[in-house]
């Protein structure tokens, strides 16, 4: 697979590192891709969960197949088994990834969501097969006990009509432009503040998703998420001609009164 998408293994490996430093896995380096024990072949357990949330992220068909227990092949004649045991065992499970080698020992990077909470356990070295789900087990529990996922808010909705200068209408919906939402520790739910700040001096011509300003979400000080507000329309400037035409309408609808 590396020869078919690089040319070489080498140029593949190369690939790699570059991703590898673009996510910002600051302890790792790769030397082969196929990740047998080799010299300077290196990663931590942080830039393992963070290759794992990209992953899952922006390729989350992946647990279509990282949740299958079982499945055969060749008409029946092969079967392959899953290796990793919490597929079977673990509420909320979606993966991800076992993996050991004689000098890595037994590894494993585990994924689940529970009411909307995505959390990774990742365990390195362990001494064997069994302490390594148990370890992840331990991990994703304490995690669904201390912390839940509060929702702030769903792309497109609107937080707040926003006044426009100098357009055609006199007003815009402020939209989400994503989905508003963070990790926050259980009991503090109802303690989160929200503050709108909206950009100086909102003027016509206006494109529809254009940035009008952001919402911040605060829990004691910090800042937990933030997210941009766009127009969810256009807002055409008014002209000579567009304000002639208001003027006539307003005519009309006076005679019609």
């Amino acid at each position: 697979m590396a020869e078919h998408i690089a040319g070489s293994e080498e140029a593949f490996v190369q690939m790699m590192n570059d991703k590898a430093k673009e996510l910002g896995m600051n302890d790792t380096t790769f030397k082969n891709c196929h990740g047998i024990d080799e010299d300077g072949h290196v990663t931590s357990a942080y830039d393992i969960s963070l290759m794992s949330r990209e992953l899952l992220q922006n390729h989350p068909d992946i647990t279509k197949y990282t949740t299958i227990w079982m499945d055969s092949l060749r008409d029946g004649k092969s079967q392959l088994v899953n290796t990793n045991k919490l597929i079977k065992t673990y509420k909320g499970i979606t993966g991800l990834k076992t993996g050991s080698t004689s000098l890595a020992l037994y590894n494993l990077s585990a994924s689940a969501t529970r009411d909307d909470l995505s959390l990774i356990a990742v365990i390195m070295k362990a001494p064997s097969t069994k302490v390594r789900f148990a370890e992840a087990q331990k991990l994703l529990d304490y995690g669904f006990s201390k912390f839940s996922f509060k929702s702030f808010g769903n792309k497109n909705d609107v937080i707040q009509t926003v006044t426009v200068k100098k357009g055609v209408k006199y007003s815009v919906e402020a939209i989400l432009k994503d989905h508003a939402g963070t990790l926050v520790e259980k009991g503090k739910e109802n303690q989160i503040t929200q503050s709108i700040e909206l950009n100086n001096n909102i003027e016509a011509p206006i494109s529809k998703n254009s940035k009008l300003g952001q919402v911040t979400f605060s829990l004691e000080g910090h800042n937990l998420a933030s997210v941009d507000l766009v127009s969810a329309s256009d807002v055409e400037k008014i002209n000579l001609f567009t304000m002639s035409k208001n003027v006539i309408y307003s005519w009309i609808d006076l005679l019609r009164t």
